[in-house]
């Protein structure tokens, strides 16, 4: 958490915001509530890139989708992990090699732009398989890269996104068609996005960004994947993870920045206060006071419930101790905080 006297904002000082979108920007089709206005503002003074492990649609596809949003977005904005996948390959096999493609759109149109060659079957001796995730992705395409896998040629995998958000809910993501393969062929691929660092360097090299802001919903990709680039990071809970994983959050997965919704960019960000005496730690945020002895977390005072999480987050997380080993407090516990 940033620590220190002087009131900022998570934007004080920022030259890029870089933002995930399926849980930050828009939840299906549908813009998440304040996020079109507070990135409309942002842009006034940074640059607005967006990240996405998303490989079934193009990086024109998601600017046009976010301009209906009422955006102003161009393809160059979007950096999406076929586009690292595709940097990742580039390394691994000879220039117009013929690859195995499973996954959508976006993933097709970056191996052809790329210079190499699409198949669809095992059969057709690809030089590598890179694989992404699309609705339409099913048994068949499993094992084609499965067929093909066999032979010990190079696997890329565009992102380990074990789920995402959709309208109707959580479904599975490209993680979870991952490792079906991994499973049926004893190896795992070359993982190019979030949290691995190759996008994230696509993202800096593109937007000449050197203090970058990376806002995420998630924490195992998001935020981890910040935090390995060396940048700062937000988790906003408006998509996957929420308060519960916060303070359950392994080290490397720990966000600086908590908010509820995109609007607290432009918000003072409350100094997380921080003492030890008699063996006893507390943290103060805002009003929230939480404070741990030996394994037992309890919460002194609640005040507002972001600021609480915030304090119970801080205090946990410089235990070093994971939450499973801990007496934490039912008000920590049993948290909710609304975005």
């Amino acid at each position: 958490m940033p620590l220190g006297k002087r009131r900022h904002t998570p934007l004080t000082e920022r030259d890029a915001l870089l933002l995930d979108l399926d849980g930050v920007v828009y939840t299906g089709p549908g813009a998440i509530p304040h996020a079109v206005e507070s990135i409309t503002r942002a842009a006034e003074s940074v640059r607005v890139g967006y990240i996405t492990n998303n490989a079934s649609r193009t990086d024109e596809a998601v600017a046009e989708h976010l301009s209906e949003l009422g955006l102003s977005v161009a393809a160059s904005d979007v950096v999406t992990s076929p586009q690292a996948a595709v940097r990742v390959l580039a390394d691994l096999v000879e220039p117009g090699s013929r690859i195995l493609v499973v996954g959508g759109d976006g993933l097709v149109s970056e191996v052809e732009n790329a210079g190499f060659t699409v198949t669809r079957s095992a059969e057709d001796d690809p030089a590598a398989v890179i694989q992404g995730f699309a609705p339409h992705v099913g048994w068949e395409h499993l094992a084609e890269a499965s067929f093909a896998l066999h032979t010990g040629i190079p696997w890329v995998a565009t992102n380990t996104d074990w789920t995402i958000p959709v309208a109707r809910g959580i479904a599975p993501g490209n993680g979870t068609l991952v490792s079906a393969v991994h499973l049926a062929v004893g190896r795992l691929p070359v993982f190019a996005g979030k949290p691995e660092k190759p996008i994230f360097d696509v993202a800096a090299e593109r937007f000449g960004a050197r203090n970058a802001l990376v806002v995420g919903d998630r924490l195992d990709t998001d935020i981890l994947g910040g935090n390995r680039a060396g940048m700062a990071t937000a988790l906003v809970l408006t998509g996957i993870d929420r308060a519960k994983q916060v303070l359950a959050a392994p080290a490397g997965q720990h966000p600086d920045y908590i908010l509820t919704d995109l609007r607290q960019l432009f918000e003072a960000y409350p100094d997380v206060r921080e003492s030890v005496e008699d063996g006893v730690r507390t943290v103060e945020v805002g009003k929230a006071v939480v404070r741990m002895k030996q394994h037992v977390v309890r919460v002194a005072r609640a005040g507002d419930p972001l600021d609480l999480l915030r304090a119970g987050a801080a205090v946990i997380h410089s235990s070093g101790l994971q939450i499973f080993a801990l007496d934490v407090d039912e008000q920590l516990r049993d948290l909710a905080v609304r975005s």
